[in-house]
């Protein structure tokens, strides 16, 4: 089987990467095709066998599954490129959120599903979001998340949550490694502690409560009352946090939606004209 990448740009690379270095794909296996084309040649000469393809469309002749990792606005051009060399028995897979099934389905005559991955899955951790079509069946469903399997936890979910579940696993190391970073600074701004040795203090924590989340069964809450002690050190910066910061993540959400909203609104313009329900 051959799996096709259209984009080698962060995410495209991150998965590209991590698929091989799992082992879940022999670099072989692998064509990739970038707007510079030197940067998929980049990555063959990293990785000996994988073919740097010359244009979209022999990505696209070329592979099985094809996995688009362009930006938003860029799909329309892209599918434009490719739907000549796609046949009924192939699977486009495309990493961007914004674009939705309905513009995939209406404009390519395959099989075709969303996978949002994490920037997690380079250290072969965290979930892979999965959002099928309807001319995905079964086994096409279960092929493709034996695929992620290797460097991911697979999650169906349903397409009316792609935005709220991004948030979490897409958007979430970025927004949790925020808040360490601000940790850190104020570690080092209060009591003058060395950087480096915060941030490995602050990484090493977030990595064992990683850990006690997913192997120790505890839930957020019942962590943080495991750990709390009433009328202790922690319970008083726990209640300056939920003074602080009761809405904060309310708004951010908020901010993410608004900026999806806009964005599919864009996309429906450039492939049906106009914006539709």
């Amino acid at each position: 089987m051959k799996v096709g990448f259209i984009g080698t740009g962060s995410m495209g690379t991150v998965l590209i990467e991590s698929f091989i270095r799992s082992g879940a794909i022999r670099p072989s296996a692998v064509v990739a095709a970038n707007r510079s084309h030197e940067k998929a040649v980049r990555l063959a000469a990293r990785y000996p066998g994988l073919t740097a393809a010359g244009s979209n469309g022999e990505v696209a002749a070329a592979c099985d599954l094809v996995f688009l990792c362009v930006r938003p606005l860029s799909f329309k051009s892209v599918i434009d490129e490719i739907k000549p060399y796609i046949t009924a028995d192939q699977i486009v897979i495309s990493i961007t959120s914004p674009v939705l099934l309905k513009h995939l389905e209406s404009a390519l005559p395959c099989k075709v599903a969303k996978v949002i991955p994490s920037i997690t899955n380079e250290v072969q951790s965290g979930a892979a979001l999965c959002i099928y079509g309807e001319r995905m069946n079964g086994e096409d469903r279960a092929s493709l998340e034996r695929l992620l399997s290797p460097i991911s936890k697979p999650i169906r979910v349903a397409e009316s949550y792609t935005r709220v579940t991004s948030d979490i696993s897409s958007c979430g190391p970025a927004f949790l490694a925020y808040f360490v970073q601000k940790l850190i600074d104020a570690a080092v701004q209060v009591a003058g502690m060395p950087r480096e040795e915060a941030t490995r203090l602050a990484s090493e924590t977030l990595l064992g409560t990683g850990k006690l989340l997913n192997e120790g069964g505890y839930t957020p809450e019942s962590l943080r009352q495991r750990v709390a002690v009433p009328g202790g050190i922690i319970e008083a910066g726990l209640e300056l946090m939920e003074r602080e910061l009761e809405k904060t993540f309310v708004r951010l959400l908020q901010a993410t939606h608004a900026k999806y909203d806009e964005d599919v609104e864009k996309i429906d313009q450039l492939f049906f004209g106009s914006i539709i329900d």
